[in-house]
């Protein structure tokens, strides 16, 4: 009965939902920042896998169920651009250098790393999209012979790490422009950043929406002159 109830998809569901929910009532009641309701929620549920000993295969069978919700819910945050399309038609020059500009940094820190550890064009391929949201990392990933799984990992970690990081380097590098700071955030940290942009304000949060869709389109352009080098 047990295995039967960890085999159904509802199982990894409920699990989700139920360890973002007690991750959510955590970082609420404590404030700090480390308590990040999405890092909480991932050591729960690797908590739950590992001590009842349930296979990955069967938590995802629900989780996976999920994960098609990924991409409407990116196409959601058009909602948020649309209600600034005044602000966006105004800047629309800055906004399109600062993604090309973003997307450069990440695509040219990653190649420059992966050479310099002399890593192979699989890895190369995989950890290439790390800076932009899960749906388009991992059709990049796929397409130039990346391993998906990995793509998918680095992209959660490095959105976690913006989630995290976001306003403390707004603070440091004083940027008061909510314009710059939100495609910065979207730029480096995408759809898990952009949750944290949206606490930060609403232009914040329209901008770093933006910044998902110009920077995924970017990078998947860019990883194409790459193929000739990785």
């Amino acid at each position: 009965m047990i295995q039967e109830v960890m085999q159904s998809p509802f199982f990894g569901v409920t699990l989700t939902v139920a360890a973002y929910w007690a991750g959510s009532k955590i970082q609420k009641k404590t404030g700090l920042v480390i308590c990040n309701s999405m890092i909480l929620a991932v050591l729960m549920i690797i908590a739950v896998l590992s001590v009842f000993h349930i296979p990955y295969e069967s938590y995802n069978a629900g989780g996976s169920i999920i994960n098609l919700f990924l991409g409407p819910t990116t196409v959601c945050l058009a909602v948020t651009i649309y209600s600034k399309i005044d602000l966006l038609k105004k800047n629309w020059l800055p906004i399109l250098v600062g993604c090309a500009a973003g997307t450069a940094t990440s695509v040219l820190s990653i190649w420059g790393i992966c050479r310099l550890f002399r890593l192979d064009s699989t890895l190369t391929a995989s950890l290439l999209p790390k800076s932009v949201t899960t749906p388009i990392a991992s059709a990049i990933s796929e397409g130039h012979g990346g391993i998906v799984s990995i793509t998918v990992v680095v992209v959660i970690i490095t959105g976690m790490v913006g989630n995290l990081c976001a306003p403390a380097m707004v603070k440091l590098f004083r940027v008061k422009d909510p314009v710059a700071a939100g495609l910065g955030i979207g730029a480096c940290s995408h759809a898990i950043g952009t949750a944290k942009a949206l606490e930060l304000g609403e232009t914040e949060g329209a901008m770093s929406s933006l910044a998902i869709g110009l920077c995924g389109v970017l990078t998947t352009i860019a990883a194409l002159f790459f193929d000739f080098l990785i």
